[in-house]
């Protein structure tokens, strides 16, 4: 008989975990489930997503054990993966994020940036305690971690936890990838083979081939070049709001200073940061767009659920991003040896570069693990930004560590989206400030 597996989702009060839970059963065909659980520390919000989707699967999938809990012991024990999407502080601190920097003319974004700097200031802690309740509880599984900001989290994994079963994984490159086949007329991303290196939203495609090895960059370049990863009709089912699409367009200005490769969009904060602030509304963030979107969507959506006590007529959907999840869990459990783009120690992979770094680069992904691919040598444009970058990271990280102010204002200092020093202090004794409850104590 098929093994059947036991999946806990971290951060089950998420405005993602519906779209999440409906795609595990969407693909039970390929990965077989007995158990889902949901955990959380917010036993009320969780409880509102939870009842939901414990009707939603009474009515699809009846033979799947379901339990929602705020028990460490109950939600870890007997599992095979854990699915972590946790937000530290949820979106009333990713406000706080995006509108403390623009104070001062700087970019305030959830993941570059003071924004990044402050949102991996509270995630360090709560992914390394769901880690160690997995490996309590259930020391053979494995976590797949998908909490922003994945590149502080990963790096801060590898110094504390260099032996864990965790692997860290971005949804962003999938969805920009979707994109690029879309706009060449692709069924999907996968018909596309791909190789790309960098850090956490902070990379570049260097070559993009169909299954028979055709070259498939000047076409994707050709599209890019006019208008970045946005549609030609400028429709965006993916990612309605404004900044989602700008952020799609100006991939243009991105790819045009670096012809040879493609970009993430990202890097717009990066290379930009002059032109985000003058676009940007400091009383209307991205915080803003989503609680008053997707927020009230889906927990409007949930609570019709358990008001009606049935699921019928559901506008919940499946989250498509998401499916490199069960990609992830596939290839680990079944040894498929599918080629996916992880977060893991370079070690070599980039050979000019830190060896120590978190990169993001393809990996062949099995039983055992992942073996990251070989990316050779880097130009000097990409490796420059990027030692700026992953230093901003690891100062992050050894801040939190030693609890050093000093660290901290120094990996302020050192992000490209900060002009000075003295605005880096101004923006830190701010962001202290409002994160009293969640950083620890900074001297």
């Amino acid at each position: 008989m098929e093994k059947k597996y036991s999946v806990v989702i971290a951060g089950g009060g998420s405005t993602f975990t519906p779209g999440i839970c409906l795609l595990l059963l969407d693909h039970m065909d390929r990965f077989p489930i007995r158990k889902i659980k949901f955990y959380d520390n917010f036993a009320e919000r969780q409880e509102t997503i939870a009842k939901a989707c414990e009707i939603y699967l009474k009515e699809n999938a009846p033979e799947v054990e379901f339990a929602y809990t705020t028990d460490p012991e109950e939600a870890f024990t007997d599992v095979d993966f854990v699915m972590c999407h946790i937000r530290v502080g949820l979106y009333a601190m990713r406000e706080k994020d995006e509108k403390i920097p623009m104070k001062y003319n700087v970019v305030g974004q959830e993941t570059c940036g003071p924004g990044g700097i402050a949102y991996g200031m509270r995630s360090i802690g709560g992914v390394i305690e769901i880690l160690d309740y997995m490996e309590k509880y259930s020391p053979n599984a494995w976590m797949l971690n998908y909490s922003n900001p994945a590149a502080i989290v990963a790096e801060a994994t590898r110094r504390l936890r260099p032996n864990s079963k965790i692997i860290n994984i971005c949804d962003m490159p999938i969805g920009i990838e979707t994109r690029m086949a879309k706009a060449i007329g692709l069924e999907s991303r996968k018909d596309m083979e791909v190789r790309y290196y960098g850090l956490n939203h902070f990379g570049w495609w260097t070559s993009i081939k169909d299954k028979e090895g055709n070259d498939l960059m000047p076409q994707i370049k050709e599209h890019v070049k006019q208008y970045g990863y946005a549609s030609k009709d400028g429709v965006d089912p993916q990612h309605p709001g404004s900044s989602w699409d700008d952020t799609m367009k100006k991939a243009k200005d991105v790819y045009a200073l670096d012809p040879e490769t493609l970009p993430n969009t990202y890097l717009k904060y990066y290379l930009y940061p002059d032109y985000v602030v003058k676009e940007s509304n400091p009383n209307y963030t991205r915080a803003n767009e989503v609680m008053d979107g997707r927020e009230k969507e889906i927990f409007g959506e949930c609570e019709r659920i358990v008001q009606a006590g049935s699921a019928k007529d559901t506008t919940l959907s499946i989250n498509g991003h998401a499916s490199y999840i069960v990609d992830l869990a596939k290839a680990l459990t079944y040894n498929t040896k599918e080629r996916m783009l992880l977060i893991v120690e370079n070690n070599g992979a980039i050979e000019n570069f830190d060896p120590t770094a978190m990169v993001e680069i393809p990996c062949i992904v099995g039983k055992d693990g992942y073996e990251p691919m070989a990316m050779g040598k880097i130009p000097t444009f990409q490796r420059g930004l990027m030692s700026e970058q992953v230093c901003v990271e690891k100062l992050v990280v050894e801040a939190w560590i030693e609890g050093s102010y000093q660290k901290l204002w120094q990996a302020l200092t050192l992000s490209k989206t900060v002009p000075s020093a003295a605005v880096a202090k101004q923006i830190l004794d701010d962001l202290i400030e409002a994160n009293k409850a969640y950083w620890p104590e900074l001297k």
